[in-house]
């Protein structure tokens, strides 16, 4: 077991559930998954490009991507059914909670005039940020990357309201602006 998914069953989980005085331990939202995209742009005209950036996004994540391609044609953006148009890896359990560590605690504070995250959340639980930059990510041998390439980051939730949401992820030591993080049970 990681030991932020232990932190989150013995300390997060109690203090959630005494905070929003909920009246079943089933309804004490939790993470369900991570979901990571990048787009490959102009790597989709090099076929090596587009391998190199596979190969990245599966150091960076410990899992392969899938390639996700074009469902139509659109004239104005030059793009034709089928053509591979980005990656997409979705972490859940263990690798999940991995991964939510690795970023929070070593790659957050990489970023670049990094002074916290928006507590802006979609209204259904779930948090979406982008990130410019993959270099970010210590995985990755830098003198081997050949072109910087942003990347999208969604953790879902199972909270229902935009308060829950913030307050989860904050206890599970997501950075935001204003907004002390929790990092109390740490060994």
């Amino acid at each position: 077991m990681s030991r932020l998914k232990k932190r989150y069953s013995e300390t997060i989980k109690p203090d959630l559930l005494k905070r929003f005085g909920y009246k079943n331990v089933m309804m004490v939202p939790k993470l369900e998954k991570i979901v990571i995209s990048m787009g490959i742009a102009e790597a989709s005209k090099d076929k090596n490009a587009v391998q190199e950036l596979s190969n990245e996004l599966t150091l960076i994540t410990g899992q392969k991507p899938i390639l996700t391609k074009a469902k139509i044609a659109i004239s104005n953006f030059k793009l034709r059914k089928g053509q591979p148009i980005g990656y997409k890896v979705t972490l859940r359990g263990n690798r999940m909670y991995d991964f939510l560590d690795r970023f929070c605690n070593i790659c957050a504070p990489r970023i670049r005039d990094f002074h916290g995250f928006s507590t802006k959340c979609d209204g259904r639980g779930s948090y979406s940020f982008g990130l410019e930059d993959q270099q970010i990510f210590p995985e990755l041998n830098l003198d081997l990357v050949k072109c910087t390439q942003g990347m999208n980051i969604t953790m879902v939730t199972s909270a229902s309201t935009d308060e829950e949401c913030v307050e989860l992820l904050r206890q599970l030591g997501v950075p935001f602006k204003g907004l002390p993080v929790q990092v109390s049970g740490w060994s």
